[in-house]
């Protein structure tokens, strides 16, 4: 099943050891002091938000024609980037936060497993199972990122 999806494999390793980590309690000092400057947050925010945007770019090079030629490219760069999601997100939060960030984070983490159980992963070639999955992932997707500039704006405003 994984054998030839390596982006999927490294991914749920990496989402599994956010999660060991956060429930174990294992932290670093080192980040768990960044974390608490608030320029560090500010960048390593900016870092995870543009991510979440170019993730967007893979829609883009389905919907403008003259992109499409770049779509399979875009689709291998969008897998392993969301491989690397946790990571990112784990250099940003050691946590899920409270109130809307929990909110947040778990929906961005329930779209990366999402996304990592692609249809290429579980081999069905389902019309309704493609178009259901399709449609969660994306819907998931919009809602990281409608919550992701609120939590910028939340952020900027109580500054």
């Amino acid at each position: 099943m994984l054998k030839n999806n390596k982006s999927t494999l490294l991914g749920l390793i990496l989402l599994s050891l956010f999660f060991l980590q956060f429930f174990l309690k294992i932290e670093w000092t080192w980040l768990k002091t960044l974390q608490q400057d608030e320029m560090y947050k500010r960048w390593s925010g900016l870092g995870l938000a543009l991510f979440i945007t170019l993730q967007w770019l893979l829609t883009l090079s389905r919907i403008i024609k003259k992109f499409r030629k770049n779509a399979q490219t875009m689709l291998l760069i969008h897998k392993w980037a969301a491989a690397l999601s946790p990571l990112l997100f784990y250099f940003h939060s050691m946590g899920f936060g409270y109130g809307y960030l929990l909110f947040f984070s778990y929906v961005f983490f329930s779209n990366t497993l999402l996304g990592y159980l692609n249809l290429d992963v579980i081999k069905n070639n389902s019309d309704w199972l493609f178009k259901g999955w399709m449609i969660a992932h994306v819907a998931l997707s919009i809602t990281v990122t409608i919550v992701m500039f609120f939590h910028i704006g939340v952020v900027f405003y109580y500054k």
